[in-house]
């Protein structure tokens, strides 16, 4: 009894130190280059959420995006909505200094990764969607049902979460902290960062060479012949035929031009910071500056705010749809007006249904 007693006090006593100790890294490490960071981050994390929640309740309320491409593009929308309402939160908490058991740590961590690798075969599986479309035109709407489509936005997150837990089963850094004695307790209490408890072996080697940099080189080459083949129809001429292939390639042009500038903007925010990870492991003796990490971590998480943005100005069916949203439930408008009359309801009948048919693949 007196030793349990003892082993109790004791560990009381470095509850209570470790409390202390929180306390004066939160009040000390507030430098203002970290509340800037902070007040970035948190501006971040609210227009990622507003954002994407438009986006999905732009699918939600408008049928003509409801095709396989706008439900690749609402799985990218949740893992976005996914940074701004748990992974900022995390990476401010980190950033703090925050004391936690190891596995904590690391799972923390691993929700980014997931998140992360999840936008990437999003974007991935978008590329490829919009190369069938210009590809095999005629026979797009037979090969990718919205049932496959389901089904290849549930494998890419399958994908993700697997290489994204994958240092929780053991490829991360505590073999490390064991043998350098840097664990703050037996209890395998670590100060939560992501060099403290991510292998840099397994960011470069195996997430970053293996899943990020290749399917980014896959969309580049896939989003390159997507422009060779539309630019190659749009310069034949138009046949007797009743259709012009030429509009319906003119707009194919115009989407992808949007999509191809969220995949830009995706590689331009997290290149960086795997750059980053790529001189920590190849030059160990570099030492980079925290401005350059805070700012690596800013772009990234900016990426999760700025699809909407580029889906209001680049895609007119989202624009309208953000209008709709922002007049009806915004500003408690009433959007719908006066129905039409019933004599003309029958002969605009025709005109709507061709009107709309033509309409699913505007832009």
């Amino acid at each position: 009894m007196p030793t349990n007693s003892y082993r109790e006090l004791l560990r009381r006593v470095q509850a209570e130190r470790t409390l202390v100790q929180a306390s004066v890294i939160m009040t000390s490490a507030l430098s203002p280059s970290k509340a800037l960071y902070i007040g970035m981050e948190v501006v971040i994390a609210v227009s990622s959420v507003i954002g994407n929640v438009m986006v999905v309740w732009a699918v939600r309320i408008n049928r003509s995006l409801r095709d396989t491409t706008f439900c690749f593009i609402v799985s990218l929308a949740l893992a976005d909505i996914a940074v701004g309402a748990l992974v900022i939160p995390l990476a401010i908490t980190i950033s703090i200094g925050l004391q936690t058991h190891f596995y904590s740590c690391l799972f923390f961590v691993c929700t980014v990764l997931v998140l992360t690798q999840s936008s990437i075969l999003a974007l991935l599986a978008i590329a490829i969607d919009r190369y069938l479309r210009v590809k095999i035109p005629m026979s797009y709407k037979r090969v990718v049902t919205p049932r496959r489509a389901g089904t290849a936005v549930l494998l890419c997150w399958l994908v993700s979460i697997i290489v994204g837990l994958t240092p929780m089963f053991g490829w991360n850094n505590l073999h490390v902290l064991v043998n350098n004695g840097t664990l703050i307790t037996e209890e395998l209490e670590v100060t939560c960062e992501f060099e403290t408890v991510i292998s840099m072996d397994y960011m470069v080697y195996f997430n970053f060479f293996g899943w990020v940099l290749p399917p980014l080189l896959l969309m580049l080459a896939i989003y390159v012949e997507i422009f060779y083949m539309i630019h190659k129809q749009l310069n034949k001429k138009v046949t007797a035929s009743h259709t012009d292939p030429r509009r319906y390639f003119g707009k194919e042009l115009k989407l992808a031009k949007s999509l191809a500038l969220v995949l830009f903007l995706f590689a331009v925010s997290w290149l960086p910071l795997h750059i980053l990870n790529c001189i920590t492991l190849f030059f160990p003796g570099c030492k980079t500056s925290m401005s350059l990490i805070y700012i690596a971590i800013i772009l990234t998480h900016g990426n999760s705010a700025v699809n909407p943005i580029v889906y209001a100005f680049r895609i007119k069916k989202f624009r309208t749809a953000f209008r709709k949203i922002w007049k009806q439930y915004m500003l408690c408008q009433d959007p719908i007006g006066r129905l039409p009359q019933r004599g003309s309801q029958r002969g605009q009948s025709r005109e709507t249904r061709l009107r709309q048919n033509d309409d699913d693949d505007d832009v």
